[in-house]
């Protein structure tokens, strides 16, 4: 098929030799384009667009073939979901909860720990609590919370086969609110996940996987866990026996009162979960479940104090159910153990008070242990508090570890060996301490195997080179990771390891790798096993309704797939017979065929239709021609309107379009002939304006345009698309002879500019401006005449406007006296002009001056630059340095960046001669004054001064200074070998004197430079005067701040820009006075809009890991307050 050009081409090339009341229906046929041949299956790859008996590439290829039925399901297999048997559940991770997770799979894997837990039953008050009714709170759940590729994660054991029929677009789940815990440590009754996994409703499957949830019966209620301990019992129990790959621990979180989006110390939350178990167990009447934190993880150890003066000997027992051991400066787990138990020297301030000397001694104390736990827990210290940052961090650093820890050496009764097997490594992946992901490593009791428990993934961990403690470090382009240590057999190495579980040692049990089952040998209470056993029984009956709702994808999309291979058989008209064809848009042809499981809209073939309401000629190439059989069976199916029959031509349309590409190419003929014509010079004609000259075809075809607008504005604008592939001829290609001259440019033309009208005077005659018009021949004007009848015609031999002729003689004897007054003007203010010698109060020999604004001087020197331009200045306006006292609203030795942008001096001299020359309103005239001592000098002033308007002036600035918003202030940061002349800016009388640039980045500021480069002392008795505006300088920055910001909100600003931790910076005043109180705000600690301050860096930042630890630390820590195991 010929590309798009050549078929535009062609569709209106009849145009050349046939006039619009020559077009007949051959014509119209050739336009529409309803004579071309179809194109063949497969000589397509895209569709052809000009073409509208093309129907291939739109997207049939997808259906034509064999489609698998894989293809079909938009549901994931809910059997990956399953649990495989041998192996253990997961837990989800509700964001960053994954540092609870690793912990409840260490305790679960606890199985004395796990059975005990099991023996656990709820008091009476729990009961009672659970029994009540539950204040509930309405979550709306949108279909993207219920994928269809997520199948149900966690349990929703409290449910009932009553559903509740909502929306389809939300569901409503009723539970607790989640940030509620009650006191004893019980909360509202809500299930593990309850909500999330959708039910049967009956046998009929539906076609989407969002169900409706049921509420909780009275029954369930009698089961459903309202304290901490029940639903780390059902926890557990799921853990066990639940057939899903993973289980959501949300009720337990919950319940607990925990964020899941904030990732809290998992260090801290193991000691406070254990003595919040260890609290709310001490009611059971059971004695197991009383004392299993004792008899599990309690130890004890002795503080030993010894006398250096008497030999007196005393101790204090302690429990503990954890080691916290400081690795920093270690590589051995011994070594810490060591360390732990070392001899500590108590002298200096750190005295012992001894009771037998009655007096502080010097004495050494150290930690023996005396009973050890079952479990033994090492928390490793590797986060850290860095006094230097005033923030936590993490030791990335190697420790070794054994598999067996012969924990004998360590024990005051070294009789008896004592051995602990690993048992668990709890990881903490990443270097910061503020960010990262938890994981265990955990050693199955009854097959001796490992396990990499990573939130829902778990995988065995095998091979004969097992890497305890080791994983991949989340890419975080920090330094580069120490070398791993070489180990000895049994030992393990990890820099990312925080806590290590040992157990003691007791005889290996009998593996067993299936699901247990719950028989009465687990000792699950009957209410526990009954929600284990609901919770499996919803679960398969989601697999089999998600199984059932697989099958039923596989078959409508069977049914589609038949339905559009059968109606796009039939979809091509036969080959010429337009007439019996209808036209539908490409668009709807592409969505109807597209992959998507959206519905097909309706057909909408308005936009196709002409005013008259036919097919429109210039939307041919965004409509196709079907058959009626297949139109039928469309408009039927999907609905829609208008239909367009294949004869519909609009033969109004193709007279329209005939007669407008007609004058198009008679005006690339003239325009060829006009450029060919005007090659000449000629010494009479037609005057023309040069602007008109250039822009007549555009004005020709504009008029074009606005004669078709009732085609445009009816039915849209009129695509051109089809006329502009017409390749233009060489002459319209070609620039005219005046292009690039002149003032207007042709794109620039307005649409309501006539044309000629640009050698118009206002007088409506010829223009005097002989710059703006050509001359053009006889010929010529005639050919351009025939599209602009009405245009203003002028000969060569008219003469311009008599009227406009006078004027522009006035104002060239204007324009001359301005500048012989310029001149007269310059020549007596000569130094006024250039700024030369002028006048400041630091010279020593100046005593009486004169003053003018500086709004006068500044229009009096654009006036003397550039006189035909500029207006003449003739007064000089001095009353907007006075009050309304008509007294002076300055000092004249204490000018500030307000009053020195307004007040200029002059010298008397200089005042004589501007008085002569300009009127003026007030002489402003200042003396300075020596009194009798000889030293002390004072100004007298006429007018005086007026002080109660400066008080107030300055009181108003100054409010203003300290409550701005959103100002621009800008950080100067110093380098290690450049620092400002602070000394000689304290010695100033004015620090503010120095201006921005006088302190430059790459140069010291204590020299200036002349026009040479060679450097020059500082001129103290030059006044240095402030630029009202800002010069930025290399390595400076620009931070929009307010009034009310704090110093330590400017320094994580600071921070974000200059890459510079708060600790290190150092901010100061131009002044070189430090800016030092973090709390105080900007207004109160002077710092103004446009102020410059300067930064000095003690310690560059090297590591960009350490700017994220900062930001993340600048909100304050709340760590676990205001959750569950915080207890009143």
């Amino acid at each position: 098929m010929p590309p798009k050009y050549q078929q535009n081409k062609a569709a209106w090339k009849w145009i050349e030799t046939t006039t619009p009341e020559e077009v007949t229906l051959e014509y119209m046929e050739i336009a529409y384009k309803v004579k071309l041949k179809p194109c063949k299956p497969g000589s397509c790859r895209r569709n052809c667009k000009g073409n509208p008996n093309c129907l291939m590439g739109l997207g049939e290829s997808l259906w034509l073939g064999e489609i698998d039925d894989d293809s079909w399901h938009e549901i994931e297999d809910p059997n990956t979901e399953r649990r495989v048997d041998g192996s253990f559940v997961g837990l989800k991770n509700l964001g960053a909860t994954c540092y609870v997770n690793t912990l409840l799979q260490v305790w679960f894997h606890n199985e004395e720990f796990r059975k005990t837990m099991y023996k656990w039953t709820p008091l009476d008050r729990d009961r009672s609590k659970a029994k009540s009714p539950c204040k509930t709170q309405a979550i709306s759940l949108h279909k993207s919370d219920l994928a269809l590729k997520n199948p149900p994660d966690v349990p929703a054991a409290l449910r009932t086969q009553n559903s509740v029929s909502l929306s389809e677009e939300q569901m409503v789940v009723d539970r607790t609110d989640e940030n509620s815990t009650k006191e004893g440590g019980v909360c509202e009754p809500r299930l593990a996940g309850s909500g999330d996994v959708p039910t049967s409703q009956g046998n009929i499957p539906s076609s989407s996987p969002q169900k409706s949830v049921p509420k909780m019966s009275l029954e369930d209620e009698d089961l459903a866990p309202s304290t901490v301990c029940g639903h780390l019992q059902l926890l557990f129990a799921l853990l066990e026996h639940s057939k899903r790959r993973y289980i959501d621990p949300s009720a337990f979180i919950d319940c607990l009162g925990l964020d899941a989006a904030l990732q809290q110390d998992a260090q801290e939350f193991s000691k406070l979960l254990m003595s919040l178990l260890e609290e709310m167990l001490q009611e059971q009447p059971n004695v197991c479940v009383r004392n299993v934190i004792q008899q599990q993880f309690s130890g004890e150890y002795a503080y030993v104090t010894k006398c250096n003066n008497c030999g007196g000997i005393s101790q204090r027992q302690s429990k503990f159910y954890e080691l916290d051991l400081n690795i920093q400066g270690h590589k051995q787990l011994s070594e810490c153990l060591q360390e732990f138990l070392q001899e500590e020297k108590l002298e200096g301030a750190n005295q012992y008070l001894c009771e037998r000397c009655n007096s502080k001694q010097n004495a050494s104390r150290r930690i023996q242990l005396h009973k050890l736990p079952t479990v033994l827990n090492l928390q490793l210290l590797r986060f850290i508090f860095d006094r230097q940052t005033g923030h936590k961090k993490k030791l990335n650093t190697y420790i070794q570890f054994p598999e067996v820890l012969d924990i004998t050496p360590y024990l005051v009764n070294k009789d008896v060996e004592v051995l602990y097997d690993l048992t668990a490594v709890l990881i903490h992946r990443g270097p910061s301490a503020y960010s990262g992901h938890y994981i265990a490593h955990i050693k199955d009791k009854d097959s001796g195997t490992w396990y990499k428990f990573n939130d829902e993934e778990i995988e065995k961990m095998g091979g004969k080179n097992l890497k305890l403690g080791s994983e991949e470090d989340i890419e975080d382009g920090g330094p580069k990771p120490p070398k791993k240590p070489k180990l000895l057999k049994g030992f393990h190495a990890s820099r990312n390891a925080y806590m290590l579980v040992y157990n003691i040692r007791q005889p290996e049990q009998v593996p067993n790798g299936n699901i247990p089952a719950m028989d009465e040998d687990v000792q699950i209470s009957g209410e526990l096993r009954q929600l284990v056993v609901r919770d499996n029984e919803i679960f398969e009956d989601w697999v089999k309704e998600m199984t059932q709702m697989r099958e039923i994808n596989v078959l409508s999309g069977k049914a589609r797939h038949n339905e559009i291979r059968h109606l796009y058989s039939q979809l091509m008209p036969r080959e010429g017979d337009y007439v019996n064809a209808e036209w539908l848009t490409v668009d709807w042809l592409k969505k109807w065929l597209a992959d998507s499981n959206t519905v097909c809209p309706k057909v909408d073939n308005a936009r196709l239709l002409c005013i008259h309401g036919s097919l429109d000629p210039d939307k041919v190439n965004d409509a196709k021609l079907v058959s009626l059989q297949a139109a039928d069976i469309i408009f039927t199916n999907y609905g829609g309107e208008p239909r367009i029959r294949g004869d519909s031509l609009c033969k109004r349309c193709v007279v329209e379009r005939c007669r407008l590409l007609r004058t198009k190419m008679r005006v690339a003929e003239d325009y060829k002939a006009i450029n060919n014509l005007t090659k000449n010079k000629i010494e009479s004609g037609f005057w023309i304006g040069k602007c008109s000259f250039r822009s007549w075809r555009r004005l020709v075809l504009s008029k074009l345009e606005n004669n078709n607008a009732e085609n445009s504005n009816a039915n849209g604008s009129m695509e051109d698309k089809d006329t502009e592939d017409i390749p233009k001829t060489t002459a319209e290609s070609k620039p005219s002879q005046d292009s690039g001259k002149g003032s207007v440019d042709e794109e620039s033309i307005d649409e309501d500019w006539d044309f000629n009208e640009d050698i118009l005077c206002p007088h409506g005659y010829l223009s005097t401006d002989d710059s703006c018009r050509r001359l053009v021949s006889e010929e010529v004007w005639h050919r351009l005449r025939h599209y602009f009848p009405d245009s203003p015609e002028f000969s060569s031999n008219i003469q311009p406007c008599s009227s406009c002729e006078m004027t522009d003689k006035a104002d060239e004897e204007s324009s001359e006296l301005n500048k012989r007054i310029a001149l007269e003007q310059k020549a007596a203010l000569s130094q006024l002009y250039h700024d030369r010698n002028r006048p400041t109060w630091v010279k020593k020999d100046v005593n009486h001056l004169y003053v003018v604004t500086s709004y006068f001087l500044e229009a009096w020197r654009k006036f003397i630059k550039q006189p035909l331009r500029n207006p003449q200045v003739t007064q000089i306006n001095n009353e907007l340095l006075l009050c309304s006292h008509r007294k002076l609203l300055f000092h004249p030795d204490l000018l500030d960046d307000k009053s020195m942008d307004m007040v200029s001096y002059v010298w008397p001299q200089e005042w004589n001669a501007l008085r002569l020359l300009f009127a003026y309103d007030c002489a402003i005239e200042i003396t300075r004054v020596t009194e009798d001592d000889g030293k002390t000098k004072t100004f007298r002033c006429t007018p005086e001064i007026c002080e109660e308007c400066i008080s107030q002036r300055i009181s108003k600035e100054e409010k203003e200074r300290k409550e701005y918003t959103d100002e621009t202030i800008y950080i100067r940061k110093l380098t290690d070998t450049e620092k400002p002349n602070f000394a000689l800016l304290e010695g100033l009388d004015d620090a503010a004197d120095i201006s921005d640039g006088s302190i430059r980045d790459d140069a010291d500021p204590d020299f200036t430079q002349d026009s040479k480069g060679k450097k020059t002392g500082i001129n103290q008795d030059k006044q240095i005067r402030r630029s009202s505006r800002h010069r930025r300088t290399r390595g400076e920055k620009q931070i929009t701040v307010s009034a009310s910001n704090t110093l330590k909100e400017l320094k994580l600003k600071v921070m974000h820009v200059f890459s510079v931790a708060p600790f290190d910076q150092h901010l100061m005043f131009e002044s070189g006075r430090h800016i030092l109180d973090d709390t105080a705000t900007l207004g109160d600690l002077g710092v103004t809009p446009g102020e410059v301050l300067y930064l000095k860096v003690d310690l560059p930042c090297e590591d960009p890991l350490l700017m994220d630890d900062i930001i993340k630390a600048c909100a304050p820590e709340e760590g676990f307050k205001g959750t569950g195991l915080l207890r009143s």
